[in-house]
Protein backbone atom coordinates (compact mmCIF):
# COMPACT_ATOMS: atom_id res chain seq x y z
CA UNK A 1 0.00 0.00 0.00
CA UNK A 2 1.18 3.85 -1.17
CA UNK A 3 0.46 4.84 2.33
CA UNK A 4 2.03 2.58 4.74
CA UNK A 5 5.03 2.90 2.19
CA UNK A 6 5.14 6.60 2.81
CA UNK A 7 4.22 6.21 6.09
CA UNK A 8 7.05 4.83 6.52
CA UNK A 9 9.59 7.16 4.71
CA UNK A 10 7.64 9.62 6.60
CA UNK A 11 8.91 8.46 10.29
CA UNK A 12 12.38 7.27 9.09
CA UNK A 13 12.88 11.05 7.65
CA UNK A 14 11.09 13.47 9.88
CA UNK A 15 12.02 11.20 13.78
CA UNK A 16 15.05 8.62 12.77
CA UNK A 17 17.31 10.93 10.36
CA UNK A 18 17.29 13.89 11.69
CA UNK A 19 18.82 14.90 14.68
CA UNK A 20 18.12 17.24 17.11
CA UNK A 21 21.12 19.71 15.92
CA UNK A 22 19.56 20.06 12.64
CA UNK A 23 16.24 21.05 14.20
CA UNK A 24 17.71 23.34 16.25
CA UNK A 25 19.94 24.86 14.01
CA UNK A 26 16.09 24.80 11.35
CA UNK A 27 14.52 26.49 14.29
CA UNK A 28 17.00 29.29 14.53
CA UNK A 29 17.63 30.21 10.89
CA UNK A 30 14.70 29.16 9.57
CA UNK A 31 14.86 29.05 5.63
CA UNK A 32 18.01 30.40 5.98
CA UNK A 33 19.26 26.81 7.12
CA UNK A 34 20.71 24.49 4.85
CA UNK A 35 19.46 21.61 6.90
CA UNK A 36 15.66 21.96 5.76
CA UNK A 37 16.65 21.34 2.32
CA UNK A 38 18.91 18.36 3.39
CA UNK A 39 15.82 17.51 5.64
CA UNK A 40 13.32 17.88 2.60
CA UNK A 41 15.53 16.04 0.02
CA UNK A 42 16.22 13.30 2.40
CA UNK A 43 12.31 13.12 3.00
CA UNK A 44 11.70 12.87 -0.98
CA UNK A 45 14.34 10.55 -1.62
CA UNK A 46 12.95 7.78 0.90
CA UNK A 47 9.54 8.23 -0.35
CA UNK A 48 10.83 7.08 -3.92
CA UNK A 49 12.74 4.45 -2.50
CA UNK A 50 9.97 2.82 -0.44
CA UNK A 51 7.55 3.35 -3.37
CA UNK A 52 10.01 1.42 -5.71
CA UNK A 53 8.29 2.27 -8.86
CA UNK A 54 9.68 4.66 -11.37
CA UNK A 55 5.92 5.28 -12.44
CA UNK A 56 5.23 6.67 -9.36
CA UNK A 57 8.03 9.58 -9.00
CA UNK A 58 5.70 12.47 -8.86
CA UNK A 59 4.05 11.18 -5.87
CA UNK A 60 7.72 11.40 -4.46
CA UNK A 61 7.96 14.86 -5.57
CA UNK A 62 4.58 15.77 -4.77
CA UNK A 63 5.21 15.04 -0.73
CA UNK A 64 8.92 16.23 -0.82
CA UNK A 65 7.18 19.63 -1.79
CA UNK A 66 3.98 19.59 0.30
CA UNK A 67 6.70 18.47 3.38
CA UNK A 68 8.82 21.97 2.44
CA UNK A 69 5.81 23.81 2.37
CA UNK A 70 4.14 22.73 6.02
CA UNK A 71 7.70 22.77 7.68
CA UNK A 72 8.20 26.44 6.41
CA UNK A 73 4.69 27.29 7.49
CA UNK A 74 5.70 25.29 10.99
CA UNK A 75 8.98 27.16 11.26
CA UNK A 76 7.60 30.70 10.98
CA UNK A 77 4.67 30.55 12.44
CA UNK A 78 5.67 28.79 15.86
CA UNK A 79 7.21 30.32 18.85
CA UNK A 80 8.10 29.01 22.35
CA UNK A 81 4.84 29.09 23.53
CA UNK A 82 3.02 27.05 20.81
CA UNK A 83 6.03 24.60 19.74
CA UNK A 84 4.05 21.71 20.80
CA UNK A 85 0.66 22.76 19.27
CA UNK A 86 3.09 23.58 16.06
CA UNK A 87 4.67 19.75 16.49
CA UNK A 88 1.24 18.25 16.38
CA UNK A 89 -0.12 20.16 13.40
CA UNK A 90 2.82 19.59 11.25
CA UNK A 91 2.63 15.97 11.48
CA UNK A 92 -0.95 16.21 10.89
CA UNK A 93 -0.80 17.88 8.09
CA UNK A 94 1.96 15.77 6.95
CA UNK A 95 0.10 12.46 7.54
CA UNK A 96 -2.87 14.20 6.34
CA UNK A 97 -1.35 14.69 2.73
CA UNK A 98 0.08 10.87 2.62
CA UNK A 99 -3.87 9.72 3.08
CA UNK A 100 -5.47 12.38 0.22
CA UNK A 101 -2.24 11.14 -2.05
CA UNK A 102 -3.51 7.12 -0.97
CA UNK A 103 -7.24 8.25 -1.57
CA UNK A 104 -6.11 9.08 -5.42
CA UNK A 105 -5.21 5.20 -6.10
CA UNK A 106 -8.17 3.94 -4.13
CA UNK A 107 -6.26 2.52 -1.44
CA UNK A 108 -8.75 3.18 1.41
CA UNK A 109 -11.74 0.76 2.18
CA UNK A 110 -14.72 2.43 4.22
CA UNK A 111 -16.57 -0.70 4.82
CA UNK A 112 -15.72 -0.75 8.67
CA UNK A 113 -17.73 2.17 9.22
CA UNK A 114 -20.47 0.19 8.90
CA UNK A 115 -19.24 -2.24 11.05
CA UNK A 116 -21.48 -1.94 14.48
CA UNK A 117 -18.66 -4.02 16.30
CA UNK A 118 -16.26 -1.16 15.17
CA UNK A 119 -18.85 1.30 16.33
CA UNK A 120 -19.45 -0.19 19.79
CA UNK A 121 -15.63 -0.13 20.44
CA UNK A 122 -15.43 3.67 18.75
CA UNK A 123 -18.44 4.22 21.38
CA UNK A 124 -16.93 2.92 24.58
CA UNK A 125 -13.56 4.81 23.48
CA UNK A 126 -15.46 8.40 23.06
CA UNK A 127 -17.30 7.11 26.65
CA UNK A 128 -14.64 6.58 28.30
CA UNK A 129 -12.60 10.18 28.32
CA UNK A 130 -14.49 13.41 28.80
CA UNK A 131 -17.82 12.50 29.79
CA UNK A 132 -16.69 9.39 32.06
CA UNK A 133 -14.78 12.42 33.61
CA UNK A 134 -17.13 14.25 33.71
CA UNK A 135 -19.62 11.90 35.20
CA UNK A 136 -16.90 11.04 37.93
CA UNK A 137 -16.55 15.20 38.88
CA UNK A 138 -20.14 15.16 39.62
CA UNK A 139 -20.07 12.32 41.45
CA UNK A 140 -17.64 13.30 43.79
CA UNK A 141 -18.45 17.07 43.45
CA UNK A 142 -19.85 16.79 47.20
CA UNK A 143 -16.48 15.19 48.51
CA UNK A 144 -14.06 17.51 47.00
CA UNK A 145 -11.43 18.38 49.28
CA UNK A 146 -11.29 22.45 49.77
CA UNK A 147 -8.45 22.58 51.29
CA UNK A 148 -5.35 20.96 53.09
CA UNK A 149 -5.23 19.87 57.03
CA UNK A 150 -2.96 21.82 58.93
CA UNK A 151 0.63 20.17 59.05
CA UNK A 152 0.32 18.10 55.97
CA UNK A 153 2.43 18.09 53.57
CA UNK A 154 2.27 20.22 50.70
CA UNK A 155 2.24 19.03 47.33
CA UNK A 156 2.80 20.12 43.43
CA UNK A 157 0.62 18.58 40.78
CA UNK A 158 0.94 18.74 37.24
CA UNK A 159 -2.33 20.56 35.91
CA UNK A 160 -4.85 19.14 34.70
CA UNK A 161 -2.87 15.65 35.57
CA UNK A 162 -5.55 13.89 37.09
CA UNK A 163 -7.95 13.82 34.28
CA UNK A 164 -5.46 13.09 31.71
CA UNK A 165 -4.40 9.79 34.54
CA UNK A 166 -7.65 8.79 34.46
CA UNK A 167 -8.44 8.91 31.09
CA UNK A 168 -5.56 7.08 30.10
CA UNK A 169 -6.13 3.96 32.80
CA UNK A 170 -10.00 3.88 32.17
CA UNK A 171 -8.86 3.32 28.02
CA UNK A 172 -6.21 0.82 29.17
CA UNK A 173 -8.74 -1.26 31.25
CA UNK A 174 -10.94 -1.39 28.39
CA UNK A 175 -8.22 -2.28 26.43
CA UNK A 176 -7.67 -5.11 28.53
CA UNK A 177 -11.10 -6.25 28.62
CA UNK A 178 -12.11 -5.63 24.60
CA UNK A 179 -9.58 -8.37 23.87
CA UNK A 180 -9.70 -10.64 26.45
CA UNK A 181 -6.69 -9.88 28.65
CA UNK A 182 -8.37 -9.39 32.35
CA UNK A 183 -4.55 -9.79 34.08
CA UNK A 184 -3.96 -6.54 32.70
CA UNK A 185 -6.84 -5.10 34.71
CA UNK A 186 -5.01 -6.48 37.56
CA UNK A 187 -2.17 -4.91 37.11
CA UNK A 188 -3.46 -1.26 36.46
CA UNK A 189 -4.94 -1.37 40.03
CA UNK A 190 -1.48 -2.76 41.42
CA UNK A 191 0.64 0.25 39.42
CA UNK A 192 -2.09 3.11 40.43
CA UNK A 193 -1.82 1.51 44.07
CA UNK A 194 1.99 1.46 44.47
CA UNK A 195 2.68 5.00 42.59
CA UNK A 196 -0.59 6.69 44.28
CA UNK A 197 -1.04 5.60 47.22
CA UNK A 198 1.94 5.75 48.60
CA UNK A 199 2.40 9.10 48.54
CA UNK A 200 -0.96 9.50 49.85
CA UNK A 201 0.38 7.87 52.97
CA UNK A 202 3.05 10.73 52.75
CA UNK A 203 0.74 13.05 53.10
CA UNK A 204 -1.04 12.14 55.88
CA UNK A 205 -4.69 13.44 54.44
CA UNK A 206 -6.89 10.97 54.84
CA UNK A 207 -9.69 12.70 53.45
CA UNK A 208 -7.49 13.33 50.84
CA UNK A 209 -6.54 9.56 50.38
CA UNK A 210 -10.62 8.33 51.03
CA UNK A 211 -11.26 10.65 48.00
CA UNK A 212 -9.06 9.38 45.64
CA UNK A 213 -9.58 6.18 46.43
CA UNK A 214 -13.20 6.68 45.67
CA UNK A 215 -12.27 8.40 42.17
CA UNK A 216 -10.18 5.54 41.27
CA UNK A 217 -12.49 2.82 41.86
CA UNK A 218 -15.09 4.71 40.16
CA UNK A 219 -12.88 5.56 37.55
CA UNK A 220 -11.89 1.62 36.90
CA UNK A 221 -15.53 0.74 37.75
CA UNK A 222 -16.77 3.02 34.89
CA UNK A 223 -14.13 1.41 32.50
CA UNK A 224 -14.78 -2.37 34.03
CA UNK A 225 -19.09 -1.91 32.98
CA UNK A 226 -18.30 0.03 29.77
CA UNK A 227 -15.80 -2.87 28.48
CA UNK A 228 -18.45 -5.63 29.84
CA UNK A 229 -21.25 -3.70 27.96
CA UNK A 230 -19.55 -3.42 24.59
CA UNK A 231 -18.68 -6.91 24.70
Amino acid sequence: MIFIQLILAHLLGDFILQPNSWVADKENHKLKSPYLYYHVLIHTALSFIFLWDIKLWWVAILVGVSHFIIDVCKLSFQNNLTKKRWFFIDQALHVTVIGIVSLCFNEFDFEFLKNQEFLKIIMGTLFLTTPASIFIKILLSSWTPVAEEEGSVQTESLSSAGKYIGILERLLVFTFIVVDHWEGVGFMVAAKSVFRFSDLAQAKQRKLTEYVLIGTLLSFGIAVLTGILIK
